[in-house]
């Protein structure tokens, strides 16, 4: 997929970049069945208090259905187009089943118009299909992976995403994940064959802080350089420079906590933590 580069017409040109869409993607209408318009809530709870801070205004979007679930088994799938979706970096593609039902999966690379795509414990393992975690070779990449079978997709969708199943023993399933975190997931959660799409997405500049500003974020202010009334680390004379370890408005460390949920179930099931690699790499 192309990148296109902005003549540098001005500063904010000079330095953006996007994705050219028009070699990949094949309508820009989508299906208005699946499709509904969400409120923005600006960062703000139903009290009108701000809980999440630095968000605000930003592109009105239509929210696609996904189906994550990929549980139709059993009647095949025909792929009728390939589409952008404002609240995912990655592709999407509309597919119409055999039985009339259409619904939207989330595009793997190298999906075309017109191919069939099946879900269920029996279809072969290829790019598009979904089935068990049972039925996949060992090695095979996948995506969109269930942590509880029946919930939905939760690992790896974002663009250019995949995960590679390791190894089976027993009830459990071993795959490497995009961040190099190796976990076991139960072999009757499902999975979706291939890459995921526009995995250059993440080559994109954008250039300016408006392009920033219309998916939704405002500025950063750095607690440093707020007034003591807004921030633990705010105030002092000159250019101070915080004057105690980083932490959040509330005075909560920024460093060196710990993030997890302990009594999280799924947590016992990681075999190896996440690399602190700062570009996303796939670790075998």
């Amino acid at each position: 997929m192309a990148i296109r580069i902005y003549k540098p017409t001005s500063n904010g040109r000079r330095n953006a970049s996007v994705i050219d869409y028009r070699a990949v993607l094949t309508t820009d209408k989508p299906e208005k069945t699946l499709c509904f318009r969400i409120k923005k809530s600006g960062g703000r709870n139903h009290h009108g208090r701000t809980t999440c801070r630095f968000r605000g205004g930003g592109a009105r979007k239509i929210y696609r259905v996904i189906d994550f679930k990929r549980n139709k088994d059993g009647i095949p799938a025909k792929a009728l187009t390939i589409e952008y979706d404002p609240n995912r970096n990655c592709f999407i593609s509309l597919v119409q089943y055999d039985d009339g039902e259409k619904r939207y999966i989330l595009a793997p690379e190298g999906l075309k118009v017109g191919q069939r795509v099946e879900s269920g414990s029996s279809v072969e393992p290829r790019t598009g299909n979904a089935m068990p975690l049972a039925a996949i070779p060992v090695g095979v990449e996948v995506h969109n992976i269930e942590m509880i079978a029946g919930q939905g997709g939760k690992l790896v969708r974002s663009a250019g995403g995949v995960a590679r199943l390791m190894a089976k023993e027993g009830d459990w399933a071993t795959i490497v994940l995009p961040s190099g975190e190796m976990r076991m997931v139960r072999k009757e959660c499902r999975a979706t064959i291939g890459q995921l799409s526009n995995s250059d997405y993440q080559n994109v500049k954008l250039g300016k802080a408006g392009r920033k500003r219309h998916m939704g974020r405002r500025g950063h202010v750095r607690g440093k350089a707020q007034n003591p009334v807004a921030h633990p680390m705010g105030g002092g004379e000159g250019r101070a420079n915080g004057g105690r370890h980083p932490c959040s408005p509330t005075g909560v460390l920024a460093k060196g906590g710990k993030t997890r949920n302990r009594r999280k179930v799924s947590n016992r099931r990681i075999i190896r933590r996440r690399k602190n690699n700062r570009g996303r790499q796939l670790v075998l």
